[in-house]
């Protein structure tokens, strides 16, 4: 019999990770994805130029799926073969997957030609599988079909904390007893020109184009595309069929800033209160606590939120501290998805990429920021962050495998 969710019995379940897969800007698949985050940073909108879709998809049903649904599939796929073979029963194995703005190229694009073509003759040229293509949802549902996986097929649109929810409602399915494994992560595609207009506009975006995350001349993020999945399994499945385990996911958490649909809470009070949570969901103390994978998106207000916000809890100046979007951009929902794929990789590794573009530092932020080169580390659990608009804030907290 399938547990129930929440099932008592079965919260003892523990979860690891056992496959990878990732499509951003700096690499697509894990090891030149790590390479890329160890490199220097490209400038400009973090754009996946030699990403093939055909690898993935037929003629036909390419055009058929937006492209942050290809990134999801194309992942999730990469995350699938990572893992080696896999015998799961259909019933018990799920997908998770986070985005914040669905299909809007679709939408956009198909918005234009309508405009362009006029009332009667761009009705007639609306795609009937417009609908489908833009639905938040359609990762997930993709992914579930491609495999035939009829557990929960689910999504989180927590704007740029989606992806780590995600990761953290796929370990809640495994611990609950209600699947063996699943298929989490996140995908974004949403380089239009009205997005990143609007994005300007709100004096969001990085007016250099070079992301510096919680140096002092940050002035905002890059946008960025992607995708990146993540295959968790109970560790009694993955230890039956003698998988390759790249670490544990242990703990979780969330919690609202309600305070500004955009700003963060003054001092990173909701963000400190998730960290505390995910320490006490994972059973850990701050002290255990050997590296903090930062939001860190390079604007004013967030990258100093969140430093005083890892102050109160760690200390100063606390735990190294690395953001990756230095790099990969900001990714919006995609953006905790690849992070906890860097967060494995790092374990993996025993290396901690460095923060790109950091140089100056901000005299009211007190951190232990890895910078200027690669830090070799021993491995020990790490605090992932993501925050997002609507003060949507989302921590998980991995280690490396046990012995």
């Amino acid at each position: 019999m399938v547990p129930a969710a929440g099932d008592t019995n079965s919260q003892s379940t523990r979860v690891v990770i056992t496959g990878l897969g990732v499509v951003a800007t700096c690499g697509i698949g894990k090891d030149a994805f790590f390479d890329g985050l160890c490199s220097p940073a490209p400038s400009g909108p973090r754009r996946v130029n030699d990403f093939d879709p055909s690898q993935w998809f037929g003629p036909k049903e390419v055009r058929r799926v937006d492209r942050f649904a290809q990134f999801a599939v194309a992942s999730a796929q990469m995350a699938l073969d990572d893992a080696g073979p896999l015998k799961v029963d259909p019933d018990r194995a799920g997908v998770s997957f986070g985005t914040g703005m669905g299909g809007l190229e679709s939408l956009e694009n198909q918005t234009l030609m309508y405009a362009e073509r006029g009332p009667e003759a761009g009705a007639k040229r609306i795609s009937p599988f417009l609908i489908p293509m833009t639905m938040p949802n359609s990762a997930a549902a993709n992914i579930s079909m491609r495999f035939g996986w009829h557990g929960p097929s689910e999504t989180i649109t927590t704007a740029c904390a989606a992806g780590t929810h995600a990761v953290a409602a796929g370990a809640s399915l495994i611990k609950s007893g209600r699947c063996d494994v699943v298929i989490t992560g996140g995908a974004e595609a949403v380089l239009t020109a009205v997005s990143i207009a609007a994005f300007t506009n709100m004096t969001a975006i990085s007016t250099t184009g070079i992301a510096r995350p919680f140096d002092i001349r940050r002035d905002g993020f890059v946008p960025a595309e992607g995708g990146a999945a993540i295959l968790l399994e109970s560790l009694e499945h993955a230890l039956a069929r003698d998988a390759h385990i790249y670490g544990e996911l242990v703990g979780s958490a969330s919690t609202s800033d309600a305070y500004h649909i955009t700003a963060p809470a003054p001092g990173g009070a909701g963000a400190a209160r998730c960290m505390e949570l995910a320490l006490i969901s994972s059973g850990l103390t701050p002290s255990d606590i050997a590296h903090i994978n930062a939001h860190g998106t390079s604007t004013p207000l967030n990258d100093l939120a969140e430093a005083e916000a890892i102050n109160k809890v760690f200390g100063i100046p606390g735990p190294p501290v690395t953001s990756i979007k230095g790099v990969t951009g900001h990714a919006l929902g995609a953006a905790g998805a690849l992070e906890a794929v860097a967060v494995a990789m790092t374990i993996e590794r025993r290396l901690i990429p460095p923060t790109a573009g950091y140089e100056e530092p901000d005299p009211e932020i007190h951190l232990d920021i890895v910078y200027g080169a690669p830090r070799a580390w021993d491995p020990g659990p790490v605090l992932s962050n993501s925050f997002g608009f609507g003060g949507h804030n989302g921590c998980i907290v991995l280690t490396p495998p046990a012995d």
